[in-house]
């Protein structure tokens, strides 16, 4: 142990007669300590907040989707699909129809998104069609076409698992009245449950075949779901699938989609971490008065030890040891608190939210490695410039003053 840091750590944990530095010493420790776990639990609930969210998202998704706008679809879908499929970081890609469809059920008729999907395709980058909440995926070739709905959209219209539903879409057929719309009705087959509430209360899933049949479609899809293997690298998946898309088709990434969302969360993330630095800075003033009263305190003990051979370098670095230590103790509580709290927040799910409004049953924390180490050596910055100005103070005591009257 050098000399410095043994004399540094005699001044933290000696007795002193002044008992109000010891107090002061006491609060500046406490107050990193609040800052580091109130930025750590901050900074893990948004993240926690926007990654589940992100995954609920893209997993009812795709990452990108790449949409034909015409009345007609998109023709020779299986061609354009390979195509994709010949790029670089692509996982799959899957055809899907999209239509809006009015439900009647036995207790109320509600709007809903339905899609007509592979399903076979569709299983494999879906963990909630594997394992559905109720009942099974369609059977092709079934005497009546199966379909399947969200668990908050089946409760909210009073559908079951073997009852049957009407489903009513804006595709005309011929009547002796003239055009209506086409009804058809359908066996529920299965309910799901995604996570993401949105999408479980206006959902329903029917075989594509059903889609092309019911929307008079033939051979004909209007999207296609494609996923890969590194989300973020949408952006430029998506440019180059643009270079061959047909006219009236667009790629569009599931950033874009959401780009709203994740914006707020970001903008949020980032004001939050500013705003509860401010306890830290805070906590890093009361570092430097309790360093400026110690050097006050310790002024004839600073006298002795130049006197005895010591330079003004030693007499910083005792002071700012002193100061690096509160903090190192201080950043360190926290942290270990912080991760602490998470984890209970986690496990017990202490903190619930209505499903309906923030997509999530209860809000998760979760901090990121990065984010960690910026939390940490942030406030270890701060700690470490507040003993600046009074370790050089320090070090610029005049040992004649301060052995005068000794």
């Amino acid at each position: 142990m050098s000399f410095e840091l043994f004399v540094a750590k005699r001044y933290l944990t000696a007795r002193r007669k002044q008992a109000f530095i010891s107090v002061i010493t006491f609060i500046s420790a406490l107050g990193i300590t609040i800052g580091v776990m109130a930025l750590i639990i901050a900074i893990a609930l948004i993240t926690g907040f926007q990654n589940d969210v992100q995954e609920k998202i893209l997993g009812s998704t795709s990452h990108i989707m790449v949409r034909n706008y015409s009345e007609g679809g998109l023709r020779d879908y299986n061609h354009l699909m390979n195509r994709i499929m010949a790029i670089d970081g692509i996982i799959s890609a899957s055809p899907v129809i999209f239509e809006t469809v009015l439900l009647s059920g036995a207790i109320k008729n509600d709007g809903a998104m339905l899609r007509g999907i592979d399903f076979d395709l569709e299983k494999e980058s879906s963990p909630w069609l594997q394992d559905l909440e109720m009942g099974n995926i369609p059977v092709p070739g079934a005497k009546r076409d199966g379909i399947l709905i969200g668990r908050d959209l089946a409760f909210s219209i009073g559908a079951r698992v073997g009852a049957t539903i009407d489903v009513l879409t804006t595709a005309p057929r011929l009547s002796p009245l003239g055009a209506l719309p086409k009804r058809k009705r359908f066996l529920v087959t299965g309910l799901f449950q995604t996570g993401l509430y949105e999408f479980d209360s206006k959902a329903v899933l029917i075989s594509l075949e059903a889609a092309q049949k019911m929307f008079n479609l033939e051979d004909r899809i209007n999207i296609i779901h494609v996923r890969i293997e590194d989300i973020f690298e949408a952006p430029k998946v998506a440019e180059k699938i643009k270079e061959f898309l047909p006219p009236d088709t667009w790629a569009i990434t599931w950033m874009e989609l959401n780009k709203s969302l994740f914006s707020a969360l970001k903008l949020e993330k980032q004001l939050m971490f500013f705003t509860i630095t401010l306890i830290v800075v805070v906590a890093a003033l009361n570092i430097i008065a309790t360093l400026i009263l110690m050097v006050m305190e310790k002024t004839r003990d600073i006298g002795i030890l130049i006197a005895m051979g010591a330079n003004s370098g030693s007499i910083r670095k005792i002071f700012f040891l002193q100061g690096a230590m509160i903090g190192i103790i201080g950043t360190g509580l926290g942290t270990v608190l912080g991760l602490i709290w998470c984890w209970l927040a986690n496990t017990f799910q202490l903190i619930k939210v209505p499903q309906d409004i923030y997509q999530i049953p209860f809000v998760p924390f979760r901090i990121q490695p990065l984010d960690l180490l910026m939390i940490v050596g942030v406030t270890l910055l701060v700690s470490l410039l507040s003993t600046l100005f009074p370790s050089h103070r320090a070090s610029r005591v005049d040992p004649v003053d301060a052995l005068k009257y000794e």
